[in-house]
């Protein structure tokens, strides 16, 4: 019987690829199992993007390991480890269901070991540490917290870099009145035969019925290999990072990418450490204002959403403080914009369906803002976030759509619904340009669909809200609105938008 300690083999998830998983001294001596589930591919109806991208990370992988790598295709990951034959040791996943089948696993001895994820900074019993006791776990306290913790952007004399914690404020600029940024363009990988065989593989399985997809096939246009994402991210830090933090809350209908990062896939298909892609970023000579803006979205955001998913548990997906229970219409769980007339929403719906990708602000202040106002089911709506986008996982929706985005919480992560009509497009866009309906009508043929949309959202849920102090101005305004049941009646009746 085969001893267990460093050479018991290791089995990686499809989002733990990168080399900090599988090639530091604990673990460069261990053979590498990769399993590809049909049971997991087709479990959701993924964007046929999100899908190959993880397929070809996982077969880009073995391939750079050679012999050290044995991947498998089994109807489940039961199945694979079946078949591999072998106990493994694996690194904590990241979803609940993963995270039970690993127990079990563990029971009945074929995970002899779990290993803590690298795929994030700060350890999970070090964020119980930090969260108990607290009334609030606030976001702001922990991003500075990791900021002290880890000497990022800070003084010798324990003052944060510049003199402040965070630079939102420098960070929203209205967007230039061109078409485009004018930065040079993100990092573009090349498909090669690996891509070519995934492409036809997940072809075959959609005609056999065993997996569906939505969205638009390639080509790829994100890094799935080491290699890969390290110029994409050297791309960023020198020649996009500069620029990134003027307009990181700005949109842009030509320009789908402007300055941002996107690194957010690599990042969760665990090829970056962030760690180290927040202390080169450190490094860069750049606006202070960029970089720390940045470093925030990683580590701030990105952990503190990560442990939030673990520390509210399973229980926090069906929270619904707001009361929303509508479906999920057709043509957005098909990602189809060709019925959708306003601009704002046809532009970002498009490149969901084209590249399963849209910025924060596009995700937060178009398509959160949307469904909020319609009173989308939360939990319906964070699926859809985890499964139409390609960055998105289990863990990465639940905080940012039902807490951020959609307020079901109550105001666990957020201390205000993030809802706007459409003057706030208007001025942080170019939609509004050219669309048939204008943000500041509210009424008629003409009227905006998120202006209209704001206040009918108010006048349901005022009741809800008017213990919340930062929603006392609004309210108010809901209050003077001569035309608010005239408001209220039209948006019940709008089935376009």
């Amino acid at each position: 019987m085969q001893v267990m300690g460093e050479t018991t083999p290791l089995w990686l998830f499809g989002d733990q690829l990168g080399r900090h998983f599988h090639a530091t001294p604990e673990h460069r001596s261990r053979e590498v199992l990769l399993i590809e589930s049909s049971a997991a591919l087709g479990r959701w109806p993924y964007h046929r993007q999100k899908l190959h991208l993880v397929l070809s990370g996982m077969r880009h992988l073995a391939a750079e390991l050679g012999a050290r790598a044995t991947i498998i295709r089994a109807g489940t990951y039961r199945e694979g480890l079946a078949r591999f034959g072998r106990p493994v040791v694996v690194h904590a996943p990241g979803s609940y269901a993963a995270a039970r089948l690993v127990d079990e696993l563990t029971r009945e001895g074929r995970v002899t070991s779990v290993l803590p994820t690298p795929g994030f900074i700060l350890p999970r019993e070090e964020f119980a540490e930090w969260a108990e006791g607290r009334k609030r776990l606030l976001m702001e306290d922990f991003y500075r917290d990791q900021r002290r913790r880890f000497g990022i952007l800070m003084e010798g004399d324990g003052a944060p870099a510049g003199g402040t914690w965070n630079l939102d404020h420098d960070n929203r600029e209205r967007p230039p009145r061109t078409a485009t940024l004018g930065v040079p363009p993100p990092y573009r990988p090349r498909e090669d035969a690996i891509d070519h065989d995934v492409r036809a593989e997940l072809d075959r399985l959609e005609r056999d019925g065993r997996i569906g997809t939505v969205g638009a096939d390639g080509p790829r246009i994100f890094p799935v290999t080491h290699d890969e994402a390290q110029r994409a991210l050297r791309r960023f830090l020198t020649a996009r990072l500069a620029t990134f933090g003027a307009h990181e809350d700005a949109m842009l209908a030509r320009d789908w990418a402007m300055s941002h990062a996107l690194l957010s896939l690599p990042l969760n298909l665990g090829l970056l450490d962030p760690l180290d892609v927040v202390r080169r970023a450190e490094r860069c000579d750049a606006p202070l204002n960029s970089v720390e803006g940045f470093v925030r979205q990683i580590l701030g955001w990105r952990e503190w959403i990560w442990h939030l998913y673990w520390n509210l548990g399973p229980g926090y997906l069906d929270r619904d403080a707001l009361r929303a229970h509508a479906d999920l219409p057709e043509w957005w769980r098909r990602l189809d914009a060709s019925e959708v007339t306003a601009r704002c929403l046809h532009e970002v719906l498009t490149g969901v369906r084209d590249r399963g990708y849209a910025h924060h602000i596009q995700r937060l202040m178009i398509l959160g803002n949307h469904a909020l106002q319609r009173g989308y089911a939360p939990r319906a709506l964070s699926d859809w976030f985890a499964t139409a986008f390609v960055d998105g996982f289990p863990w990465v929706m639940p905080a940012n759509v039902i807490g951020m985005s959609q307020y079901a919480d109550g105001g666990i992560v957020a201390t205000k619904p993030y809802a706007s009509g459409g003057a706030y497009i208007n001025a942080m866009s170019d939609y509004c340009g050219g669309c048939r309906y204008d943000p500041a009508i509210r009424l008629g043929p003409g009227a905006c669909p998120f202006t209209a949309g704001y206040w009918s959202w108010l006048d349901r849920n005022a009741a809800r809200l008017d213990g919340n102090r930062r929603m006392f101005r609004p309210l108010s305004g809901l209050r003077r609105l001569g035309d608010r049941a005239a408001v209220v009646a039209q948006e019940k009746r709008r089935e376009h938008f």
